[in-house]
């Protein structure tokens, strides 16, 4: 009885020491992702703002590209022929090769985030491609990074370490490296995929095309009669500016990312602190039973003893 009082003490004061540390880094998780809200709130107004002036500038040509496909019956956007000078990211041409851009965190304890994009993605990738040759794959986070190697899937450009709140110029490599890939034709369209962030307690597994971009509406310019002055013209404006909106858009996803990561951990490390705290409680219950019964013993063994000896 004596060793197993012992065992018991020895089971609370280990689970107390892992409940201390997962409420730790709960309390982290939950600073960080307290931090990459505010941090993804303020980066809102220049991603808007920035869609706005590019949707604005580019209003002439979409709306005769339009007009030009409406008249072909064409489905595509594509320009060849059109005799228009649109960027190359806004240009779309026949997809031979789809490019992904899954982001997963470099480490686990985030409940079941990974698995969720992963599944996800296989998904996708069973019913949209016959065969391996029709995707590439880019892997932001250890995770993925292995789980496409494992797999032995195309796996074209990984990158780790990102940092937990991360900034662009910290993520510029990747964001370059993902439109260079498009421009130089190593796919034709990109999709990017992860999970965006609800709120604390739920994520959504999403995959945006990001590459080309084809989401302009000019219908969203609040004031169509405001004119730019640009120099030395607006295609050339257009040029310059089209990049760093393609680059807004995959930081964003990145930043979601990550706010939905944080927020996993909070919830996962919440769960394992509660069931600690659970645990705990019953082992109490089942250690005062049974040090109860080794008294109760003691007491029927002293009483036994005074009654023969009377």
């Amino acid at each position: 009885m004596a060793e197993s009082l012992m065992d018991i003490q020895r089971q609370i004061a280990s689970t107390k020491k892992t409940g201390q540390i997962t409420q730790a880094m709960q309390m982290v998780s939950g600073a960080k992702l307290t931090q990459i809200e505010k941090r993804a709130k303020n980066y809102e107004v220049y991603s808007s703002k920035i869609r706005e002036i590019v949707t604005h500038i580019a209003s002439p040509q979409l709306l005769e590209l339009a007009k030009q496909i409406a008249s072909d019956g064409s489905d595509t956007a594509s320009t060849n022929g059109l005799g228009l000078q649109l960027s190359s990211l806004l240009q779309q041409r026949p997809v031979k090769k789809t490019g992904y851009l899954v982001i997963t965190s470099d480490r686990g304890l985030v409940g079941g985030y990974n698995s969720t994009i992963l599944k996800a993605m296989m998904q996708m990738i069973n019913q949209d491609h016959k065969s391996s040759d029709e995707y590439v794959m880019m892997a932001i986070g250890g995770v993925g990074a292995d789980f496409f190697k494992a797999r032995g899937m195309n796996l074209a450009y990984e990158y780790r370490g990102v940092s937990d709140i991360p900034t662009f110029n910290e993520v510029r490599e990747i964001i370059q490296t993902a439109v260079t890939m498009f421009n130089s034709q190593v796919f034709d369209e990109l999709y990017v995929c992860y999970n965006h962030h609800v709120n604390s307690l739920t994520s959504a597994f999403r995959a945006e095309k990001m590459l080309p971009i084809t989401d302009l509406d000019v219908s969203e310019v609040s004031d169509q009669h405001i004119e730019y002055l640009t120099e030395p013209d607006p295609e050339s404006v257009l040029d310059a500016i089209l990049p760093q909106y393609a680059e807004s858009l995959i930081f964003g996803a990145i930043m979601d990312a990550k706010t939905a990561e944080h927020a996993a951990s909070t919830t996962a490390m919440k769960s394992a602190t509660d069931n600690a705290n659970d645990l705990i409680s019953s082992l109490s219950t089942e250690y005062n039973r049974a040090r109860q019964a080794a008294i109760t013993t003691e007491i029927t063994e002293i009483v036994g003893g005074a009654a023969a000896l009377e």
